[in-house]
This record gives C-alpha cells, structure tokens and sequence, in this order.
C-alpha cells in the first residue's frame, strides 16, 4: 500500500484517523481532524477512501449516535416469558445463578439451596397467579431433578419435561392449577 501526502487513514490498533501531513521513509505524520499532529510506522495505518472515512467515524466510541445507541441495548433481563397471551416464569437452578460462590458449602447444602429457591417460586406463582414455570434444572446424575419432583408432588400442580428444542433435557415445566380449594 502506497501512502501519499493527503491521503485518509485509519490507525490499525486505535481509534485514531486523519489525514497523511508528512512522509520520512517508513514513518507517517498524520493530522487528525481535531489537529493533533502523531506519527506511525506505515505498518500500523491503512488508507481509506472518503466514503469510508465518513461511515468510519461512526465506529468511534465517543461519537454520540453511537453512544446513545448503546444506551437503549442496556435492558434489564426478565425472568418472565409471554407467549400468546401465557405468562411464563423461567427459573434457572444452577448453584451458580444463584450465590456468587460456593466456598464452603457441601453438596447438601448447594441441594437445599436450590430446593429452596425452587420452593419459593412455587409459592409465588401460586399467590401471584402465574400458571407455569419453568425450572432449569441441568441434566447431571438427576438427583435435583427428582428432588425438585418430590417437592412438586406437596403443591397443587402438574409436572412434565420442559420443551427440548428449547430447554435440552435439563429442564422441568410445571403447570399450576389455578382455583384450587386447599
């Protein structure tokens, strides 16, 4: 690539761009549009066409179209997924979604833990009247799958595998009766 006095470049490992002022054998001057004055090793630029040039400037990170894109991406994740008019509440069981660390705890008490968790749930989408959850148990040797079902059969509710496109096989959807004298 042939660089000439004049001619737009970007830095390779920057965010930097602007226009060749100077060449000495293999170092460039490059005066960027603010009028600061660096120079590279011809390695570390490349030369870009003006329509590139335009376009690239809206990959600098300070630039405000960009920055008030990325401001509207940051939403908070739910737990609670509606299809077709159903509201469904995920619940992920793996030990660590739900403590930061398992420093100190035995498989027992990871076990109760998560049965505990999962205990929770069920007791809030029965008062809060949501019809299914869905917990994500892991596939593993199946001891907190079957756990998690000794602790379903207490509640007024129906339990089957989850969907397998979505969920695998580590996964369990109950249905919870609504209206239920208890």
């Amino acid at each position: 690539m042939r660089l000439e006095i004049g001619n737009k470049v970007a830095v390779l490992d920057d965010v930097l761009k602007g226009k060749v002022v100077g060449i000495a054998k293999d170092t460039i001057s490059v005066e960027t549009e603010d009028g600061m004055v660096f120079i590279f090793d011809k390695k570390e630029l490349v030369r870009i066409d003006t329509e590139q040039y335009n376009l690239s400037k809206f990959s600098d990170i300070n630039n405000p179209i960009l920055q008030e894109k990325i401001s509207h991406v940051k939403k908070k994740p739910t737990h609670f997924k509606k299809e077709k008019q159903e509201v469904i509440m995920e619940v992920d069981l793996h030990i660590n979604q739900l403590i930061k660390s398992t420093r100190g705890l035995d498989n027992y008490d990871m076990m109760n833990l998560q049965l505990d968790t999962a205990k929770r749930k069920v007791e809030y989408a029965i008062n809060k009247r949501i019809s299914k959850i869905v917990f994500i148990h892991g596939v593993g040797e199946g001891v907190l799958k079957s756990e998690l079902q000794s602790l379903l059969n207490r509640y007024p509710v129906k339990y089957y595998d989850a969907s397998y496109k979505k969920y695998g096989l580590g996964a369990t959807e109950v249905y919870i009766y609504q209206n239920v004298q208890q």
